[in-house]
């Protein structure tokens, strides 16, 4: 039994690896394709000529350095081993590779890891290793450009809700049903509360559909384990970055991230446990 276990959560790990590869290539090109898209939508609208470009998606053109253009070969494309075995840099103009491509590599394989190690190999395990999946491509899209693309976080809710609906999560629908509507519907209430008062807007859309889709992985009864966790996260890295001057221009910092990292926790450890850690 336990060497079943163990051989699941390995493969799951493997799979990981190759997901985490694919995310790094969705967290950098769909912005680029969304802007895209929305420039040529703006650009029909004002009855402008759009010029052509090269075809750019998830699959083409084949991945290259940002910097000399080299295209990249298969064997430079190896998930976490092709970066150590060019020990972080371009094999051409030997320009430094973000250390964040093997971390998301690796942050992935070890979602899997866990996900195969708890409940083996079932469907139940992957729809969690696809909740973790879609929650750190998120949560780094968002921290890049403060975007959450509806065309992420909308198949993330409607996932939950399904998952719920064949009872591959432990949380019944109708809890999965209110949990989303609850997430939706709170931040909005808090976004427009804050903008009376302010003037200013202090979240996105994304943010309300994001949590909405939390509250339909985990249900409406961990929306407030899961909004305080969330909150603290976002406090704790507030707070160094402004002690190390690393805010961005404006002081600002998107949401999302700091709700993918309650929504692993919650994933990992139970809503419950951000309760009690909080002494609830």
């Amino acid at each position: 039994m336990l060497v079943a276990t163990w051989f699941d959560a390995t493969v799951l790990g493997v799979l990981g690896l190759l997901i985490g590869s694919f995310l790094n290539v969705v967290i950098y090109r769909l912005p680029v394709m969304l802007e895209a898209q929305w420039k040529a939508e703006c650009a029909e609208m004002t009855g402008k000529e759009t010029t052509s470009a090269e075809k750019f998606n998830l699959a083409v053109p084949r991945s290259r350095c940002l910097k000399c253009d080299h295209q990249i070969q298969w064997y430079e494309n190896i998930p976490v081993f092709s970066y150590l075995f060019l020990r972080g840099k371009c094999s051409n103009c030997k320009a430094p590779i973000s250390l964040r491509y093997p971390l998301v590599e690796l942050a992935t394989a070890a979602l899997f890891v866990y996900c195969g190690w708890k409940w083996g190999a079932t469907p139940t395990a992957l729809v969690w290793c696809g909740f973790g999946a879609t929650m750190l491509a998120l949560g780094c899209i968002d921290w890049d450009t403060t975007l959450l693309p509806d065309d992420i976080t909308l198949p993330l809710l409607w996932a939950g809700l399904i998952a719920a609906a064949l009872q591959w999560t432990p949380v019944a629908l109708p809890e999965a049903l209110w949990g989303a509507v609850a997430g939706y519907v709170s931040l909005w209430l808090v976004y427009w509360a804050f903008k009376l008062v302010t003037g200013k807007e202090g979240m996105g859309f994304g943010d309300f559909k994001l949590f909405a889709a939390l509250g339909a992985w985990f249900g409406w009864q961990a929306l407030v384990p899961i909004i305080l966790m969330a909150s603290v996260i976002g406090a704790v890295i507030g707070i160094a970055m402004k002690f190390s001057s690393g805010l961005r221009e404006g002081g600002y910092i998107p949401f999302g991230p700091f709700l993918v990292g309650a929504g692993l926790t919650a994933m990992i450890f139970g809503p419950g446990s951000i309760l009690r850690a909080f002494g609830l």
